[in-house]
């Protein structure tokens, strides 16, 4: 058979069908993606993205440091200081009060529905005029990553879209022009390797800033990752899920170490709830249950069993 130009006309339907995909992902969000600049203390400068036309705005805590006051700048040139409403370090997230009254907001939407393989669009503006744009595929979920404490932020996106400097902060970007995480780092020399906290996990922390000022957790003293749970674990252990969440390491005379857990545990439940990702499990270890026993619902080889802890409250 020839090859002719009809024979590669699929070909340039599919990559227009992309690059549409792309920009208008980028058209809808682009516009509440800013430049974020330390006023004083030690930080730095990166991204950010405005969440609701009030002024606030989500970055990471590695950008504004200890800063009170940050200069927000948006892509039309307009310049707004702001103030710092709280951070969390353990997840690298800061919330941010701009002045004035913002049009262009970006949703955030649910982390939870991620597929690996789905375009994934990261957005910058780490010139404070104009957007940045690198667009990939999710290549994993479930990630963990070591945050400036040193403990390891859960549920973290990983992606090939590159990021450049000054991006940490921005929002990455499904097709369908939400925010699915926020980037976060990217690791030189590994291919363009880059990675972000999963929006349900910056939506908990931004939560507890706007009503606390700060993040308060329970702390039982694990890390873990999200796994399939195998339909006949999941119907004797009494929950509806197809998933939950395996630890990866126990820390030692930890609340959970007392308890009994151990490397290799898959939690199904806390207290009868299904907890089918990481995100689930930061969510349930909020301040509620800081002294309260917890009934976790565990699946090991050996069968079903039901473990009681006790949290603490996290340093």
């Amino acid at each position: 058979m020839a090859l002719t130009a009809a024979n590669f006309q699929p070909d340039d339907d599919l990559l227009d069908a992309y690059s549409t995909t792309v920009a208008d992902a980028v058209d809808r969000i682009g516009p509440a993606v800013c430049r974020i600049e330390r006023i004083g203390g030690a930080g730095g400068h990166g991204s950010g993205f405005v969440i609701a036309q009030d002024g606030l705005v989500v970055t990471n805590f590695h950008v504004v440091g200890d800063a009170r006051a940050v200069r927000v700048s948006m892509p039309d040139g307009a310049s707004r200081e702001g103030r710092v409403l709280g951070r969390d370090p353990d997840t690298d997230i800061a919330l941010v009060r701009a002045d004035g009254n913002f049009a262009d907001v970006a949703p955030l939407g649910d982390s939870k529905r991620l597929r690996r393989g789905q375009i994934a669009i990261a957005i910058g503006n780490p010139l404070g005029f104009e957007w940045t744009v690198t667009s990939g595929v999710v290549s994993a979920l479930g990630r963990s990553m070591r945050a400036s404490t040193g403990r390891l932020i859960d549920d973290v996106i990983q992606t090939d879209a590159a990021l450049n400097p000054g991006n940490s902060g921005g929002p990455l970007v499904s097709s369908a022009g939400e925010v699915i995480g926020v980037n976060t780092a990217m690791i030189h020399g590994a291919q363009g390797i880059a990675f972000a906290v999963a929006s349900n996990t910056a939506n908990f922390v931004i939560s507890e800033i706007i009503r606390f000022g700060r993040v308060r957790r329970a702390f039982i003293g694990v890390s873990a990752d999200t796994t399939n749970l195998p339909r006949r674990a999941a119907l004797l252990s009494q929950v509806s899920s197809s998933t939950a969440v395996r630890l990866r390491s126990v820390e030692k005379n930890s609340p959970a170490a007392k308890a009994g857990l151990k490397e290799g545990d898959i939690i199904a439940a806390i207290d009868g709830r299904p907890v089918s990702g990481v995100d689930d499990l930061v969510r349930m270890l909020d301040a509620e249950r800081i002294g309260r026993e917890t009934l976790c619902t565990v699946v090991r080889r050996s069968g079903i069993a039901q473990v009681t802890v006790m949290p603490v409250a996290r340093s």
